[in-house]
């Protein structure tokens, strides 16, 4: 099938220059990808999120990572001034599965350059980097002890108390859900004590000491990671909602951190930032942050960008935990979105959603290809496709007509996260 597409030519970082311009005021822009392993979708978004920070005054970025490890970064990125080696390895703190989502050579290179550019501003003025995900309880709970132990012995108390329930199940979150689906232990009572005794601190504000901040987001993972795992054992919906909603939350935190006119960069998987409304996950009340952020913060104020690719290669993995693989990626399916771009040309290609709304076709459901950390190419027509009206669903798109795989920093693997379940663990 071959179809007129309106769209710009993609060859080089000016290229950009429409986007931006497109972008225009934006307070917050979400950058998709539609894999977690492919080196153009990093090194594309690292390119705009620069032109960002340098040209539009963004105050940080905030990625689909925990909190605890993205925050290391963070730190890092606010030091002294250090070489890509060091940012290599504070990068292999994020040694839970799947490592390579931010313990790659592209994300070090970015980090690097965060790094070095912070170097010429004033330290309240850096840019910083963060995690969003609602992940690492048990690391959570042990990461606000010392700022308790120095500010509030009786919520250090509770931490413990927390801390000490959770112990038994030995770091895993599979094995702390199953017990709750088999009604043996719940920690509900004593994470929800510690989440409110943090939120009374500052009457449910956001506090503007950042050491507090720390402190009450790390509660924040504890009392919503502890609520996703909960859900995993009743309903892939139930669950994928607190965690989306948790990273919204998150970013809502820290704009407020950041103050009124501060503006936030959001790398995430498509399946996050595509607004919900506009696929099949609405079907089943689905929501994600590309939809939470349009309803709180206005669509005017948020910008949306999907990312996709015909053919090529990627890292990922057969299954939860196992092995990363370096896989061949198949010619996308006839009739998805990604096909119909090819047939239009095979080559990069920048789409403005605002060209499209108005074309007939484009405003019915097309195929759109998402990629998980667990996949499998010769099943992806399957399965790995979701139904999208794409001039909604974003405000741009990125078009990568062959991609290549992401460089991961080999990291060894500790913990047992469990899997969101749309699509293949997103």
């Amino acid at each position: 099938m071959r179809v007129q597409i309106p769209h710009y030519p993609l060859r080089h970082e000016k290229d950009l220059d429409r986007l931006l311009q497109e972008i225009d005021d934006a307070r917050v822009v979400l950058l998709g990808e539609a894999s977690h392993g492919t080196h153009e979708y990093y090194t594309w978004r690292a390119a705009l999120s620069k032109r960002l920070i340098q040209e539009k005054g963004f105050d940080f970025i905030a990625v689909e990572g925990e909190w605890a490890d993205s925050y290391r970064v963070n730190n890092f990125v606010k030091g002294p001034r250090r070489d890509s080696m060091a940012a290599v390895q504070v990068l292999r703190h994020f040694n839970r599965w799947p490592t390579w989502m931010w313990g790659n050579y592209e994300v070090a290179s970015l980090v690097t350059w965060l790094n070095q550019q912070n170097q010429q501003r004033p330290a309240p003025n850096r840019t910083g980097f963060y995690g969003l995900d609602v992940y690492c309880l048990w690391e959570a709970l042990a990461d606000m002890q010392p700022h308790l132990q120095r500010t509030n012995p009786e919520l250090l108390l509770a931490a413990r108390t927390a801390h000490k329930c959770f112990q038994p199940f030995s770091r895993d979150a599979q094995e702390y859900a199953m017990a709750v689906a088999r009604a043996d232990k719940t920690c509900y009572s004593e994470i929800n004590r510690l989440w409110r005794g943090m939120e009374r601190l500052t009457g449910g504000a956001v506090p503007k000491d950042e050491n507090l901040f720390v402190a009450q987001q790390h509660a924040l993972v504890a009392y919503n990671g502890e609520r996703y795992y909960q859900a995993m054992t009743r309903s892939s919906s139930e669950s994928w909602n607190i965690r989306d909603r948790h990273m919204m939350e998150t970013l809502r935190r820290l704009l407020e951190l950041h103050g009124p006119s501060s503006k936030a960069i959001v790398w995430e998987h498509n399946t996050h930032v595509g607004d919900a409304r506009y696929t099949d996950m609405a079907s089943s009340a689905e929501v994600n942050v590309g939809q939470l952020a349009r309803q709180q913060l206005g669509r005017e104020n948020v910008f949306i960008v999907g990312f996709g690719s015909y053919q090529g290669s990627v890292i990922a993995a057969d299954a939860w935990g196992s092995p990363i693989k370096h896989l061949l990626v198949p010619e996308a399916k006839e009739g998805s979105w990604e096909q119909l771009l090819h047939a239009a040309g095979p080559t990069d290609k920048l789409l403005l959603s605002k060209d499209l709304r108005d074309i007939s076709f484009f405003k019915k459901r097309l195929g759109h290809r998402a990629i998980g950390v667990v996949y499998n190419p010769r099943l992806e027509r399957f399965g790995n496709y979701v139904p999208s009206v794409i001039p909604q669903r974003y405000d741009a798109f990125i078009y990568l007509d062959k991609t290549t795989a992401l460089h991961p920093i080999e990291t060894p693997v500790k913990g047992n996260e469990p899997p969101d379940l749309y699509p293949s663990g997103t």
